[in-house]
């Protein structure tokens, strides 16, 4: 099991939750090429339905978007393009989502965001008492209260779960 007590430099992710006052907690695991969610929920000892990926997406014009899911789900793009307006979703290729994030993929947070971007949460997500998602490096995850999303990144709130 990951120390959860290990110390982290700052990210642009942490800065960006300093700076507007959040109380997080820091959760670092040994990061896992493709072991996605379910890796840090079990290390982390942590429902993954509690993990939130952040995703960036983009719709059939190329403008990018971040989409934050439960761990164990998937986003279902033609419901999440039907509850944006838009024709199409598809997810960016890790270049493409690094360029627009400033992250590694694998360690994307909508936290401290290179550019700006429209924010969507599946709704449920919003539902949970607390959740972990990404502090802007592989292997750290934050543990924040789900309301930080709407207050500080607007995000609005979807339904697109498969």
């Amino acid at each position: 099991m990951a120390k959860k007590d290990k110390h982290v430099s700052e990210t642009p992710a942490t800065a960006f939750l300093r700076h507007h006052g959040v109380a997080f907690t820091e959760h670092v695991y040994e990061y896992v090429e493709h072991g996605g969610t379910a890796e840090s929920a079990r290390q982390l000892g942590v429902e993954e339905h509690a993990v939130v990926k952040t995703l960036v997406m983009q719709d059939e014009r190329a403008q990018p978007l971040i989409t934050l899911m439960h761990g164990d789900k998937q986003v279902s793009t033609k419901n999440l393009a039907r509850a944006i307006g838009v024709k199409a979703v598809q997810a960016c290729t890790p270049e493409v989502a690094q360029r627009h994030s400033g992250y590694q993929v694998g360690g994307t947070s909508p936290f401290g965001l290179k550019k700006a971007m429209p924010v969507f949460v599946e709704e449920t997500v919003l539902a949970l008492p607390a959740i972990c998602i990404n502090g802007g490096r592989r292997g750290f995850l934050v543990g924040i209260v789900p309301e930080v999303l709407t207050r500080l990144l607007d995000a609005k709130a979807v339904s697109c779960a498969l």
